[in-house]
């Protein structure tokens, strides 16, 4: 009998829940769907195919391209025929697109489009990839000609040639302890390293997941975050699979803000930067309201906030408080949260970097409560989360049901259970330093309070140093710099210094909404005394709430923002400090002259 596997479970939805939508597809003006009997049926061709084009049990298929059906129907038919997936970030250069279908020793790869078809064989025609079968393009990818290359329905037509057994022996082989999935981390210190995760951690993180946030029939979700990341896939794969909901294919990441407005999901899933970026819009559409307009939405964001307090922490409001609330829903939170696509969430999560605390009470104001979830991919995505009825806003929750979660003598936070990676694939070095005596090593640093929730303090690698052998963590410091709306991005610099000094960007809405209001030329807006000026007051209101050690003494405006393809950011937008500092070096020097 065939164990429990994401594969397996998408085989028995496709009959149990047959007519119900699995996924939507945005043709033209409107979104068309495919039910889970279809989805099931072409996922177990895909299976097929990937047999056909000489797929082992053990084998991988990378995977390079946008959030598409295709993405996560090859995916799982890798999985469905004994193998393990690798997803590679759009973002990816070349040589470390080579490097992980290299690795991962792929021998098919499916891509997007053109121009990812390029990355590959910009690698197969510089000698590499020698072992490749077959570059599959998904469905309008364009046209590519070239021997290795085939289109999605001459790949599905492979099926043909492998009989639909091969696929129920290949699903009774699958072991518990198999690896069903290699998660190459974004990498902000060296090459990506492929956490290997198996069936088990799989299902048993969706089943935990699906039960925290009581995901059911009839949820809907946008999927548009990088699904090389395993957040992602917990919330377009697994999750969706293990439930039976329903997922809509965000069109290109320009266009997730006017998707969620016409979708209007009800499960939510965000990193940070997409909740900055809300609340830089909201925070500055709010403040244009004057008069009596401005007085019922400073009223309504206080009921909400009462609301919240009550929701977070379980306890019933009273009567008068729930007469507030309905009458402010009405006026206010109704039309306010569908402008957002945000009218019918129920389950708002942020996760993957930390978040500011006044950004979590702002959109609390609102009746939006985002629950803040902290883990990795090597625990699967999920280490602690605040639930819905147990929120600490500032904390990153409890720890999940069936997770051990403790701290080491010197911060560390450790972590055991069934979600726990298996290691990493062929680095034993590394897979020694993190899982040991079956606990997970972070690498994060965090404190647990009297009510058993975890506050994350910072990364050990992260740690400043001062000259005078201070430890300081610059993750609260650079939050509360970036809580000013001019500031997009901060990153506290002072290993080994006298002191300590940031390098700052600036918010390009808030930037451009303030050199108007000052008449100002935007070009040079960050050399402006007025800029200058109103980031100066901010930096002065953040030291007052650290030590005076904390305190930043100097900044520097950058000329523009950290980006992606500039290696400054991972792919899930983490700061690669290292690059920053090598990018920036003459900027950080001139805060040290003469020190």
């Amino acid at each position: 009998m065939a164990i429990d596997t994401i594969a397996g479970r998408l085989l028995k939805q496709g009959k149990a829940k047959a007519s119900v939508p699995a996924y939507y597809v945005k043709a033209g003006t409107s979104w068309v769907s495919t039910d889970y009997a279809t989805y099931a049926r072409q996922t177990r061709q895909a299976a097929r195919a990937l047999c056909t084009l000489g797929l082992q049990p053990g084998g991988s298929v990378a995977i390079l391209g946008f959030n598409r059906p295709e993405w996560v129907m090859m995916d799982v038919a890798c999985m469905m025929a004994g193998g393990a997936p690798a997803g590679i970030y759009t973002t990816c250069s070349p040589d470390e697109v080579g490097y992980i279908i290299s690795h991962s020793e792929s021998k098919v790869v499916l891509v997007e489009n053109t121009d990812q078809w390029d990355k590959v064989k910009a690698e197969r025609d510089a000698g590499k990839l020698q072992d490749l079968v077959a570059v599959v393009m998904m469905r309008d990818g364009g046209q590519v000609d070239d021997e290795l290359v085939i289109s999605w329905d001459q790949f599905m037509a492979k099926a043909e040639e492998t009989d639909d057994s091969v696929i129920d022996e290949r699903l009774e082989a699958i072991q518990p302890d198999q690896t069903a999935t290699y998660i190459y981390t974004s990498g902000t210190t060296g090459p990506p390293k492929a956490v290997m995760l198996s069936h088990k951690n799989l299902t048993f993180t969706a089943d935990l997941a699906a039960k925290l946030v009581d995901l059911r029939h009839g949820d809907k979700s946008v999927s548009y975050l990088p699904l090389s990341h395993i957040a992602e896939q917990m919330f377009t794969l697994h999750g969706p699979i293990t439930c039976a909901t329903t997922v809509y294919f965000a069109e290109s990441i320009e266009k997730v803000a006017d998707n969620f407005k016409e979708v209007q999901p009800t499960v939510l899933f965000a990193v940070p930067r997409i909740w900055e970026k809300f609340y830089a819009g909201v925070s500055g559409k709010l403040k244009l309201a004057t008069g009596v307009k401005a007085k019922l939405v400073a009223w309504a964001r206080g009921v909400g906030t009462d609301w919240t307090n009550h929701v977070n922490a379980g306890s019933q409001p009273g009567a008068f408080l729930q007469l507030k609330y309905k009458l402010a829903s009405k006026l206010i939170f109704s039309k306010l949260k569908p402008a957002l696509g945000l009218g019918e969430a129920r389950i708002c999560v942020s996760g993957a970097a930390p978040i500011a605390k006044e950004i979590l009470e702002f959109f609390g104001s609102l009746d939006v409560r985002i629950l803040e979830v902290y883990g990795q991919s090597e625990d699967c995505g999920p280490t602690t989360f605040n639930l819905p009825g147990r929120t600490k806003f500032g904390s990153v929750g409890p720890a999940l049901p069936g997770v051990d979660v403790k701290i080491a003598e010197d911060g560390e936070i450790l972590v055991k259970g069934d979600n726990v990676f298996m290691g990493y694939y062929k680095d034993k070095a590394a897979t020694d330093e993190t899982l040991i005596d079956g606990w997970l090593y972070s690498g994060d640093l965090g404190a647990f309070d009297a009510d058993g929730f975890l506050t994350i303090t910072g990364r050990k690698k992260d740690i400043i140093i001062t000259a005078g052998g201070k430890n300081i963590a610059p993750k609260n410091i650079e939050a509360a710099l970036k809580n000013h709306d001019l500031i997009s991005q901060a990153v506290v610099i002072g290993d080994r210094r006298k002191y300590l000094s940031a390098l700052l960007t600036l918010d390009p809405d808030a930037s451009a909404a303030f050199a108007k209001e000052k008449g100002l030329n935007g070009d040079a807006l960050h050399n402006s005394g007025d800029v200058t000026a109103a980031i100066q007051g901010c930096v002065d209101q953040v030291n007052s709430l650290f030590a005076r050690v904390e305190h930043i003494r100097k900044f520097k405006i950058l000329e523009r923002d950290f980006t992606v393809e500039d290696g400054e950011l991972t792919p899930t937008l983490k700061i690669k400090r290292r690059i920053v500092n090598d990018h920036f070096a003459d900027e950080i020097e001139s805060m040290y002259e003469g020190a």
